[in-house]
């Protein structure tokens, strides 16, 4: 690699990493003052836990226009429009809260989910640096930016504390233009393709691979997102955990899955990653049970619950792996595909964990519908691989 692709190379990870750490903040904004805004709104359980979801939708479905877009007209272009968008929402977020309409919050938190496809631009902006080879690593680095989630949870609460709601999302705000003047000043644009048409890209959906994959990220992708943006909530429901611990907790558990998806990615490299999916599929329903019975203890609980970030951590890390090998030149859409199908595993447990704690009083059917899904995951990929002996990945 020559000297300037290298530097380019380097600062497309460090910098993708960075925007998609600062946009995750502002995507899981909601989940850790939760608690807060329903006090000040007067909310449902079932309306809480709408509200936490809602981000969880647009940044689903729109990851995969955003990866064809990155793909066909740069990354870095697209991140920074992106980031652009975002601050609307955010600057009209605090009028929303100050008015008391959950109508309007409601409407500004589905815009806010733009910034979670910032995963999808991210990773098309930062794949095309480095070979295949190494993608599994380099993904699973870029991918550190999901740590947003954690930070948003450690510092959001103490902020509102400190200050009040309306300056968490003016913090945010500062922090997103400073990314985006660093982005446009230190990243180098990304080779593209702007012959390709949208047929050409969307091919990736006749592909029973990419549909594999995202069902895969669909749990374990989804487990991260749905438990990063309700355990405060289901902590504080359950066990009377007050707003700055529930937050302590899901960012320890955000960080713990963030941080050792990497490792996954790396392992995946050298090990067939189906068959390692197929462990942390068995591990998974097992922890699943563990938690759902784990209801009137604290300590057995966030014990399952730092396991689950573990083996979430880790598919995450193995599923992306396995991304760049499904179509050449159109990584972008499968992050897209990959990524929103992923993003909606994330939307629809705070929406079905609400309505069951509101209609039994209890979280634990929520916990055996996991499992369900755990060993529905786990007969697929037997079938589909296993038993197969398809090494498509390998």
């Amino acid at each position: 690699m020559e000297k300037s692709n290298k530097t380019a190379a380097i600062m497309a990870l460090v910098m993708g990493t960075l925007a998609m750490l600062v946009s995750f903040m502002a995507w899981s904004s909601l989940a850790p003052l939760a608690n807060q805004i329903t006090k000040m709104l007067s909310l449902s359980v079932s309306q809480k836990t709408f509200m936490i979801a809602t981000p969880v939708l647009l940044g689903s479905i729109m990851r995969i226009p955003m990866g064809y877009l990155s793909d066909r007209f740069g990354g870095k272009k697209i991140y920074i429009a992106l980031m652009i968008f975002v601050l609307i929402p955010l600057f009209l977020i605090p009028m929303a809260l100050n008015s008391g309409s959950f109508g309007l919050l409601i409407f500004l938190a589905f815009l806010l989910g733009m910034s979670g496809t910032s995963f999808a631009v991210a990773i098309s902006y930062v794949s095309v640096w480095y070979p295949p080879e190494k993608q599994g690593l380099v993904l699973g680095i870029a991918s550190v930016g999901n740590i947003g989630n954690a930070v948003a949870a450690l510092t959001l609460p103490k902020i509102s504390q400190s200050y009040n709601l309306s300056t968490v999302y003016y913090f945010l705000m500062v922090l997103l233009v400073i990314m985006i003047v660093l982005f446009f000043i230190f990243c180098k644009e990304m080779p593209t393709n702007k012959d390709k048409t949208l047929g050409q890209a969307f091919v990736v959906a006749k592909e029973a691979n990419t549909w594999y994959l995202s069902l895969f990220y669909f749990l374990t992708f989804g487990l991260f997102v749905s438990l990063s943006n309700l355990l405060p909530a289901l902590l504080s429901d359950q066990f009377q955990v007050n707003q700055i611990n529930a937050g302590l907790w899901a960012a320890v558990f955000a960080a713990v899955a963030t941080l050792v998806r990497p490792i996954g990615g790396s392992i995946a490299d050298k090990v067939n990653p189906m068959k390692l999916l197929q462990v942390l599929f068995t591990l998974m329903a097992l922890t699943g049970l563990l938690m759902a019975f784990a209801l009137d203890s604290l300590g057995l609980f966030m014990t399952g619950i730092i396991v689950v970030a573990v083996l979430a951590g880790l598919g995450n890390g193995i599923v992306f792996k396995m991304v760049p090998f499904v179509s050449k030149g159109n990584t972008g859409t499968v992050t897209g595909f990959v990524g929103a199908i992923g993003g909606l595993g994330g939307y629809f447990p705070p929406l079905v964990m609400g309505v069951i704690k509101q209609q039994t009083g209890s979280y634990q059917i929520g916990f055996f519908l996991l499992v369900t899904v755990v060993l529905i995951c786990w007969g697929v990929l037997y079938k589909a691989f296993i038993k197969s002996g398809n090494s498509d990945f390998n």
